[in-house]
């Protein structure tokens, strides 16, 4: 049974409209930064805690694993009970959790925690995205779903760095302690505002086998994806188990939710070609985006010697910049195919790529900097436009169903792309290390007078040749990474041809325009 229908209300304008656009976009920035803000901190958080840095991985894989099991839920409650009420009492919660995380003695009730804490913000990220959608009057929306997007491509350059300045000078629970005002401030202001405008609600039967299903395969790929490097990926018995179960649960979940009569998860959303067409160009360019925004900061942690925080000031250009150009990608919306405007980013992306393939192991600060302007300028002119692409002719009340299962797959393929990425990474360093040291070997001579220079100076054989394989090592991942990004450069060109598959016109319900 659906709720009365009621006439929609009038589009926020002015002050209001902006108020409304910064508490919604403060609460999702707040939960995409909670994706990364407790990664630096991870070793002072065990040592605290009394357990081991491998135990205490769980802190992130399970926040990450109940995020992405209730992102494709929030269309179907939202549905159910209405988006504003969903969406202000998951702000609560995530508040509620952050405060327990927070206030955590142990590693069990950390993780705990935090279960709860990813569960709440699996729901807040789409949820956010529809009501912009629905609550901007459509010459507007193009600009409230800009600033919607730089939330989640800004988040995570932000987070390492807040990171590591709070566990630097202060006591680990703070990383969690500081949502607090911010979630309680947006959870009082979404609703104050926004309780007048609740979407209609359906009264549908729990799809409680397609629910068990969801959780069954997503939960079992997501830690396969996570401890995947860790455990040597298929020579371990546990990750073959984990794949065996998502293969299988995945299987099931799309033979039942495509005959189930009220689906958990509404795939029937694939029928319309532009969202079909545009989710492959957004979920394959995403995996190629967050490979990048996870390989730059492992190499100059890793490789480089950078800390995390100065490591978040290498990658700080490009989030800053996306800020600069997003209001201005929003304006070009009305004036430009979107396809063209997309394109931009994906050449943006390519050439940032490319000239990354071309670093060497003496780049300085801002050699590595500098090349993130232009990735910022990449992120504006890719999210945005793509995004809109991807809801065109979709109906408003299919909306939240929609950016549920957009957001679900942008960040399962973000997974996969990272995954891959540092495996790879992994991979093609073993292989160039052992041809340096084939190529040490033939000119042993050279090396034996490196040796000789520096016991001379004072250095212990074992020193001396510990520094040999220090170098060799990083030149090996140094070649790596050049590899790495320039396959990322021409996958993100050849993509441009994908993008234009898709046609116009490009809206987002009736009498959006863009």
């Amino acid at each position: 049974m659906a709720s009365p229908t009621r006439p929609a209300p009038a589009p926020y304008t002015g002050g209001m409209l902006w108020l409304l656009t910064f508490v919604l976009a403060m609460a999702n920035m707040m939960e995409v930064i909670d994706l990364t803000i407790a990664n630096v901190a991870i070793p002072t958080i065990t040592g605290n805690l009394g357990v081991s840095p491998t135990q205490g991985a769980w802190i992130i894989t399970s926040y990450a694993v109940a995020n992405a099991i209730t992102v494709p839920l929030a269309g179907w409650v939202a549905g159910r009970f209405g988006q504003v009420r969903i969406y202000a009492v998951m702000i609560a919660g995530f508040t509620l959790s952050s405060l327990l995380c927070g206030l955590s003695t142990s590693l069990e009730m950390l993780i705990t925690s935090r279960v709860l804490q990813g569960a709440c913000a699996g729901f807040m990220v789409p949820l956010s995205q529809a009501l912009l959608m629905n609550s901007f009057p459509p010459a507007k929306r193009a600009m409230g779903l800009a600033v919607w997007a730089m939330t989640i491509t800004v988040a995570p350059i932000i987070g390492p760095i807040l990171g590591g300045w709070i566990t630097d000078n202060y006591h680990w629970s703070w990383i969690f302690l500081i949502n607090l005002p911010v979630g309680i401030f947006a959870s009082i202001a979404t609703w104050v505002m926004m309780r007048d405008r609740e979407t209609p609600t359906r009264k549908l039967p729990v799809d409680g086998v397609g629910i068990a299903l969801l959780v069954l395969w997503v939960g079992a790929l997501q830690v396969l994806l996570d401890k995947g490097n860790e455990l040597d990926w298929f020579r371990s018995d546990f990750i073959i188990a984990l794949a065996i179960v998502a293969a299988f649960g995945f299987a099931l979940f799309l033979a039942w939710e495509l005959t189930d009569e009220h689906p958990v998860v509404d795939l029937a959303l694939f029928r319309f070609p532009n969202f079909r067409r545009g989710m492959m160009t957004l979920g394959l360019g995403f995996s190629l985006f967050f490979s990048s925004l996870v390989l730059v900061p492992l190499w100059l942690q890793t490789q480089m010697g950078y800390t995390p925080q100065w490591a978040g000031y290498a990658m700080a250009p490009g989030g800053v910049f996306a800020v600069i150009c997003a209001p201005i990608v929003a304006r070009l919306m009305g004036k430009f195919d979107l396809r063209l405007l997309a394109s931009i980013g994906f050449m943006m992306f390519g050439s940032v790529a490319f000239l990354r393939s071309m670093f060497t192991s003496d780049a300085d600060f801002y050699a590595i900097a500098l090349p993130q302007f232009l990735h910022g300028v990449g992120i504006a002119f890719f999210f945005t436009p793509l995004i809109s692409i991807n809801l065109g002719g979709i109906p408003p009340a299919r909306i939240a169903n929609a950016t549920g299962l957009q957001n679900f797959i942008r960040m399962m393929m973000g997974s996969f792309g990272a995954s891959i990425a540092i495996a790879s990474w992994d991979n093609r360093a073993s292989v160039h290390h052992a041809q340096l040291v084939e190529n040490v070997n033939a000119y042993g001579a050279n090396v034996r007078e490196y040796v000789d220079k520096l016991t001379s100076l004072g250095a212990s054989a074992e020193q001396a040749w510990a520094q040999v394989e220090h170098a060799l090592t990083g030149q090996a991942y140094m070649l790596s990474t050049n590899e790495i990004f320039w396959v990322i450069g021409w996958l993100f060109m050849l993509m441009i041809p994908m993008l234009w598959r898709t046609r116009p016109p490009f809206s987002t319900g009736p009498g959006a325009a863009h």
